[in-house]
């Protein structure tokens, strides 16, 4: 769904609440934590934005209405109001079509993704540092392959709106032959870092990737997908954050992680291209 399409239904649902709700604008306004001057402007026609997460978290509470059917991604309201775990564990099956990972990356669709990967970006990786790393993981090579296809597609949308940020030194870690990459051949080695370079190039500024110092900051793997979740991986599994507060200190987190950032995502791709060039070239 375009973001227009997406803060046009959300508008008008926001409408039907006010409506339903018995209550002016100034007490609506209060009950969910905004004043009424940000309530009117969420409610004009001319909006196309989207409010803070919390504040769209904090609507679909005080009206027990599910966050699905707020921005338009369902038709069922949940109006039992159904509490989810603050903290879930989740293990991802089969093929990636069916993982909980598309999922969330469908249901996130028109909104910002934050991405710290645990190794090179799974959408910027060749066909054979996915096999190489599927043999190093004992993961199915069409899983991986697969997860690579879907996000690579995801990118492509008009609404997608993705930023990843990772420390410089694995992609200088990579290019050197060094840690798990230590039997990747180097001809593959300089041909992934020139694939990555050339993605990134196709997919900005859909997909922004930015480099920070690891020697500096710290940061394990995760995603935050919009205002919904986000999820720590751990190893096979997920650590899946529903509440709002959690949420908003990863999204500070990452922010952080942006702000320190020593190559901006412009300037990511041109990276990427010296290092196939001089780290293994010293090689």
């Amino acid at each position: 769904m375009d973001k227009r399409d997406l803060s046009g239904v959300f508008r008008e649902r926001l409408k039907t609440l006010l409506q339903r709700s018995g209550q002016n604008q100034s007490a609506f306004a209060a009950s969910v934590g905004i004043d009424r001057s940000a309530l009117s402007q969420l409610l004009s026609d001319e909006a196309t934005r989207l409010p803070r997460a919390e504040t769209l978290m904090t609507i679909a509470a005080e009206h027990k209405v599910s966050l699905d059917w707020l921005l338009g991604l369902s038709q069922d309201e949940g109006l039992t109001g159904e509490i989810r775990e603050s903290l879930e564990i989740e293990e991802g099956p089969g093929g990636f079509d069916r993982t909980l990972l598309a999922k969330w990356h469908s249901e996130a669709a028109g909104t910002k993704i934050r991405y710290v990967p645990a190794g090179i970006p799974d959408l910027l990786r060749t066909d054979a540092l996915v096999e190489y790393e599927a043999d190093i993981s004992n993961r199915s090579r069409q899983t991986q392959a697969g997860e690579t296809q879907y996000r690579i597609d995801y990118s492509r949308r008009p609404e997608t709106d993705m930023e990843v940020c990772m420390p410089r030194h694995t992609l200088e870690i990579f290019a050197r032959g060094m840690g798990i990459w230590d039997r990747f051949p180097e001809r593959e080695r300089r041909e992934q870092l020139h694939h990555m370079a050339d993605l990134m190039e196709d997919l900005y500024p859909t997909f922004r990737l930015f480099l920070y110092d690891g020697r500096l900051r710290y940061s394990v793997p995760y995603t935050i997908f919009g205002p919904y979740r986000a999820a720590i991986y751990v190893g096979d599994m997920y650590m899946v954050l529903n509440a709002t507060q959690p949420i908003r200190t990863l999204t500070r987190h990452f922010d952080n992680l942006i702000r320190s950032a020593e190559i901006n995502a412009h300037e990511s791709a041109g990276f990427a291209r010296r290092l196939a060039e001089t780290e293994l070239a010293l090689a």
